[in-house]
């Protein structure tokens, strides 16, 4: 009964860890401010925070997005078909979320060769030029209890052909001293007190069922 309770209890924190991992920096804030050129049907945002940026193209002319190098790194067609450049050297550095170095501008060699992801004229993708990706604080932040702006980012599009961009913010929030209690924990410790609770009722349950036998 040890045993099952202890390898449920890894189970839970094991499934806990997961789901905060990709929800962004909640110390920091990123948002767009501006799409440019300004399109019916075009629209951005940044999802989790610092995480990952959302572009919707709603049957507006074909929207690429640039990569590190300015490359063609992904686009939304007019009918909704969302592809991503296979020879993008962003298609790699984006799946690292972690990364802390600048991109390297390496343009790729060749045509792009795009690969269709779906057709729902929504492409989201990690981008590293959002969020913070050094170490410790950033160096704007001089007292880590006040709200700072970090660094106004850009990201280069092609709209129908035209040069075009997704501007937006990254915000250092503060950290709040509320003494509150993570969300995550709490919510793996009421689980774990249910468990404990149900293997007690069960060895009580087995205990009264052997002492009737004898």
């Amino acid at each position: 009964m040890r045993r099952t309770i202890a390898l449920s209890a890894a189970a839970l924190l094991a499934l806990a860890a997961p789901a905060a991992a990709h929800e962004g920096d909640p110390d920091y804030r990123s948002v767009v401010t501006a799409v440019t050129p300004r399109t019916p049907g075009l629209d951005a945002r940044v999802l989790d925070h610092d995480d990952a940026l959302e572009l919707v193209n709603r049957g507006g002319p074909t929207v690429v997005v640039l990569g590190y190098a300015g490359e063609p790194y992904a686009r939304v067609l007019a009918d909704g078909t969302v592809q991503v450049n296979e020879r993008s050297p962003a298609v790699a550095l984006n799946e690292d979320e972690h990364q802390h170095e600048a991109p390297p501008a390496t343009a790729p060699a060749g045509p792009p060769r795009w690969r269709t992801l779906d057709r729902t004229g929504r492409l989201e993708w990690h981008d590293h030029r959002i969020h913070y990706r050094g170490h410790g604080l950033p160096p704007q932040v001089d007292d880590a209890a006040e709200r700072t702006l970090v660094r106004a980012w850009r990201v280069p599009l092609r709209v129908g052909g035209r040069p075009g961009a997704i501007a937006g913010t990254l915000t250092w929030l503060g950290e709040p001293d509320d003494g509150g209690f993570p969300a995550a924990a709490a919510a793996s410790l009421a689980a774990l007190a249910l468990l404990a609770l149900g293997a007690v009722a069960l060895v009580r349950r087995r205990r009264a069922a052997a002492g009737a036998e004898r």
